[in-house]
């Protein structure tokens, strides 16, 4: 199970302290693999750009108008966190129904 976010995001340290067996992968240091994003957008869709951050208030008009995938490569952390992946299964942010939907695929 790779949990997909960033080490100095408490919800992201949540989410690893109760999947001890997953191991993080930093968005900014590694990036998110392209395939990963793209079966992320496709089953998010626009839930997967965090348009309450930090960084999606500093972008300008044209930016946030651009595609998202792109946006989520330059900017990494945009990306709502958790992206958790097992297996073929995805699942996003850290909530009691993500948490129970995690715990049920394991």
């Amino acid at each position: 199970m790779l949990i997909y976010g960033l080490k100095n995001c408490d919800t992201c340290r949540k989410a690893i302290k109760a999947l001890p067996d997953a191991q993080l992968v930093d968005v900014r240091q590694d990036g998110v693999p392209a395939e990963v994003l793209a079966r992320a957008h496709a089953r998010f869709g626009a839930a997967l750009v965090n348009t309450r951050s930090t960084t999606w208030r500093g972008l300008d008009d044209a930016e946030r108008a651009s595609d998202p995938l792109e946006l989520l490569v330059a900017h990494p952390a945009l990306m709502k966190r958790p992206l958790i992946a097992a297996g073929e299964d995805l699942f996003l942010g850290w909530n009691d129904t993500t948490q129970a939907e995690v715990k049920a695929a394991q």
